[in-house]
């Protein structure tokens, strides 16, 4: 692969955010845009587990999904204060994905403000909590609807690992999902990693970027934008989503939630095992006309 750091700022003017990274789609990191929040110093575990304490939530696993899984589907669940409460002894590789904390406690929307002096469409009904134990992984993928992302980290650190959209065939994208065949678990410690380069070597020419997150940092991450996440501690953050601006990206992302994801779900509860071959199959053709001209 192909890695340089993702560009850190302390704090930047509208115009020059727009003009540098959100015009041209590339990631920044804004280290003091959340530090003025009272959700910085207030948001802990202590103090979410008082307030959504009994909210039964889904969790999941570090085990890539399979011929047979349902996109988003939980591996398990259990109260949010007893997930808060075995993240917090020590690692556990359980994460809590897209959890709208707000609807429970909506209190919380006071401790944070909307950064629309940034960009324009921030979906205002749906912020939403990410949390994870130490050694939990977010496995490759784009978010489906392709919004813009302004990803704030709260308690602990988080590696993090992006690639513009268009690099998909050399992650070697599934069809008809947001998801990479290939495992990126570890990818930066060579005794631990789980990227196989022999089976999928279109990965290193893919162009990308890393960062590590620590608290209070803000990541804008464009609309489309592969992201691979491990936390190295337990720790959580909160995702604020603007809608694609251009009508072409606002199709596609309909197209993904509503056509492509059906389509997919239903194969994958009528054929998944002919539906999964013939998924691998056209991800290394993909691959390989790429490897062909890199």
């Amino acid at each position: 692969m192909q890695l340089r750091p993702v560009d850190v700022v302390n704090n930047i003017a509208p115009e020059d955010f727009r003009k540098n990274y959100f015009q041209p789609n590339i990631p920044v990191v804004i280290k003091d845009h959340a530090k003025q929040w009272p959700a910085y110093r207030k948001w802990n575990w202590s103090y979410l587990k008082e307030v959504a304490g009994e909210k039964r939530v889904g969790i999941y696993n570090n085990i890539k999904s399979d011929a047979y899984t349902p996109i988003n589907k939980a591996d398990d669940y259990t109260t949010f204060g007893d997930y808060v409460d075995m993240i917090q002894k020590g690692p556990a590789a359980w994460r809590i994905f897209l959890f709208n904390i707000f609807t429970h406690a909506p209190q919380l929307k006071e401790d944070f403000t909307w950064p629309d002096q940034l960009m324009k469409g921030f979906v205002k009904q749906m912020p939403m909590l990410f949390t994870g134990g130490q050694g939990s992984i977010t496995h490759m993928h784009f978010d489906i609807d392709l919004s813009h992302i302004v990803h704030t980290q709260f308690l602990g650190r988080k590696r993090v690992l992006l690639f513009p959209y268009n690099e998909q065939h050399k992650l070697y994208r599934k069809p008809f999902e947001v998801l990479s065949l290939a495992d990126f678990s570890n990818y930066y410690d060579p005794e631990k990693s789980k990227l196989d380069t022999n089976k999928f070597p279109a990965v290193k020419h893919a162009n990308g970027f890393e960062i590590t997150l620590e608290h209070g940092d803000t990541l804008f991450m464009p609309g489309g934008y592969w992201h691979h996440m491990e936390y190295l501690d337990s720790g959580f953050a909160m995702s604020l989503r603007a809608l694609n601006p251009s009508v072409s990206g606002k199709l596609k992302g309909a197209w993904n939630l509503f056509g492509m994801r059906s389509i997919d779900t239903l194969m994958k509860k009528t054929a998944p095992v002919k539906w999964y071959g013939w998924k691998e199959k056209h991800i290394y053709n993909a691959a390989n006309k790429t490897l062909a001209t890199a």
